[in-house]
């Protein structure tokens, strides 16, 4: 099955504007959260999420950054995991 290409282009900038409003929740938590419980990360997360108005995140995704920002204290700089 072919997809034409225009499609993609289209797809584009509502996918990157997406990623964007993640990325800028996924900064924000770290920032405050880094080191914290699990919990307190994957809640702080969600509601970082919701406030970006990126709330269509699959939870396995939530749960597997908020796992990486809890362990990040606890890891060396620079490790690659």
């Amino acid at each position: 099955m072919a997809v034409d290409p225009s499609e993609y282009d289209k797809a584009m900038p509502i996918v990157a504007a997406h990623l964007a409003k993640i990325e800028r929740a996924v900064v924000r938590t770290r920032a405050s959260y880094a080191g914290q419980p699990f919990a307190a990360i994957h809640q702080a997360l969600a509601e970082a999420l919701q406030d970006e108005g990126a709330h269509r995140v699959v939870p396995q995704v939530v749960e597997e950054l908020a796992r990486q920002i809890s362990d990040a204290a606890t890891e060396p700089r620079g490790a690659a995991g």
